[in-house]
C-alpha cells in the first residue's frame, strides 16, 4: 500500500509544487492544506461505500485510480521541468496531486486494513494483521526516507513513474488473487480460500 509512493506526496508535497515552479511558501502550504482535507473527506467516502460497493471494486478502482493519477502526476512533473512556472502546470500539478490522495483514500486508506483482517484465518488473525502494520510503516519509512534521494537520481517525474509503475502491478495482484469478501461469514473465508 505504502509503495504506491503516496506518503512521498503528503511529506514533501511543497517540495513536488515548488518542483512546478509554486515560488510561494504560503502557496505551497496551502496546498498541503488542501491534501489533508481531501484525504480527510474521501477516506470517510471509502468508509461509507465499503458495505454498500464491496471490498474489491474499492480495491481495483482505488489501484486503477491512484496509478493513473500518480503517472498523470509524473508526467505534469515531466513537462513542466523544461519551463517556468506556466499556471497551467501548477493547477495541473495540484489537481493530480489532489487526485492521488482521493484515490487512494477512497480504497487504500480504507479497505485494506478492513480486506486483510477479513481474509486472515481466525488463529492467524493477530499475527498477519501485526505484520502487515508493521511491513506497512516498514515502507511508509522507506519511501519517506528514500524519496529525495531517489527524485536526485532519477528525478522526481521519475519517482512518480516507479510508484505508478508498483500501483499498476498492485492492481494486477488485487484482479488475479483477491475476492470479494462483503457478506461473507468468517467461517466462509476459509473455504474460499482453498479453492
Amino acid at each position: 500500500v505504502q509503495a504506491s509512493g503516496v506518503d512521498a506526496i503528503l511529506l514533501y508535497s511543497p517540495l513536488v509544487f515548488k518542483a512546478v515552479g509554486v515560488a510561494s511558501d504560503s502557496a505551497a502550504i496551502g496546498g498541503t492544506v488542501a491534501i489533508g482535507a481531501v484525504k480527510t473527506c474521501f477516506i470517510l467516502v471509502g468508509m461509507l461505500l465499503t458495505d454498500r460497493v464491496g471490498r474489491r471494486p474499492l480495491l481495483l478502482a482505488s489501484t486503477a485510480g491512484v496509478a493513473a493519477t500518480t503517472a498523470s502526476l509524473a508526467l505534469t512533473l515531466r513537462l513542466a521541468s523544461g519551463g517556468g512556472a506556466a499556471p497551467a502546470a501548477v493547477a495541473a500539478c495540484l489537481t493530480s496531486v489532489l487526485a492521488v490522495v482521493a484515490t487512494y483514500s477512497v480504497g487504500y486508506g480504507s479497505v485494506v486494513n478492513t480486506y486483510s483482517a477479513e481474509i486472515l484465518p481466525l488463529r492467524l488473525r493477530a499475527q498477519g494483521s501485526g505484520l502487515g502494520v508493521a511491513v506497512n510503516r516498514l515502507t511508509c519509512g522507506l519511501v519517506g526516507m528514500t524519496f529525495i534521494s531517489l527524485a536526485g537520481g532519477i528525478t522526481m517525474a521519475g519517482c512518480f513513474f516507479l510508484y505508478a509503475g508498483v500501483t499498476a502491478a498492485a492492481f494486477v495482484f488485487v484482479y488475479a488473487l483477491l475476492p470479494e469478501t462483503r457478506r461473507r461469514t468468517l467461517e466462509d473465508m476459509g473455504v474460499l480460500f482453498d479453492k
